[in-house]
């Protein structure tokens, strides 16, 4: 029987690893957007510099998806005071949930993709490189599940640690003075293999907030991994566009990005 609309679901219904309390804040969750006949599904992850969540990167992504036959599940992660590793255990945690849980939604299990914007692409990529294939001897029933997202779209992300990412994004999610271990970890351009999954990542060329070049850095990886994937760069437009109605020329990317995603089987 599939799932109904916007029944909060809670990732750690008895707490998550690293939680500091017991607020809405503490507790990552998905809000289900499930649509009649959807094979696939896509979880969101709005931008916000890890230190917000955008609400106009959720709820009208996922109404977007539901419109082209696709299941969303918008995630809440952990942002700012916490860091590494809790948002990212999130994004994991919610894959691995819709996938065990993929027959009640009617969706393949192997049809399970990740989306987000800015610092949310940002949790995606590196969802899409630093993934865990589960461990089979779990006693939770959802570790059990492959983290490994089987597509990713990257909307003006933010992808490196480096001097070519956002320092917003990395000071709230690294802290001040990170190791360079943990830069490097953490730029998903430097993570990607031959196993990483199909992506689709679009930017402005002109975005002064988060530069275009974290994008082609990771589009310029996916091939030398020989890992498929469409990069679409806009002449102008702001950073935090998110569906860009107001704009002819770059809301366009919805359109590319649902043909993309038919192309793939989603």
């Amino acid at each position: 029987m599939a799932r109904s609309e916007n029944a909060l679901i809670e990732l750690w219904p008895e707490g998550a690893p690293f939680a500091a309390g017991g607020a809405d804040e503490d507790r990552p969750a998905l809000t289900p957007y499930p649509v009649p006949g959807a094979k696939s599904a896509v979880i969101v992850c709005p931008g916000g510099g890890y230190g917000v969540r955008a609400a106009h990167e959720g709820e009208p992504i996922a109404r977007w998806l539901n419109g082209i036959g696709i299941a969303a599940f918008v995630l809440r992660y952990r942002v700012a005071p916490y860091k590494h590793p809790s948002p990212l255990l999130d994004a994991q945690r919610a894959i691995r949930y819709v996938r065990l849980h993929a027959a009640e939604y009617g969706i393949d299990p192997q049809k399970i993709g990740i989306l987000g914007f800015s610092a949310g692409g940002h949790l995606a990529a590196s969802a899409a490189t630093l993934y865990e294939a589960g461990r089979p001897d779990a006693d939770d029933p959802i570790e059990r599940q492959s983290s490994r997202p089987n597509a990713a779209v990257l909307c003006y992300p933010v992808i490196s640690m480096g001097p070519d990412g956002h320092a917003g994004s990395r000071n709230n999610l690294l802290g001040p003075e990170p190791e360079a271990a943990l830069i490097e970890r953490l730029s998903a351009e430097l993570q990607v293999t031959p196993d990483t999954p199909p992506a689709f990542l679009w930017h402005t060329s002109d975005d002064d907030v988060v530069p275009v070049e974290n994008a082609l850095l990771f589009a310029s990886a996916l091939r030398r991994a020989g890992v498929p994937f469409d990069l679409h760069v806009y002449e102008k437009g702001p950073h935090g566009m998110g569906l860009a109605e107001g704009d002819p020329h770059v809301s366009t990317w919805t359109a590319v990005c649902g043909e993309w995603l038919k192309r793939i089987g989603f």
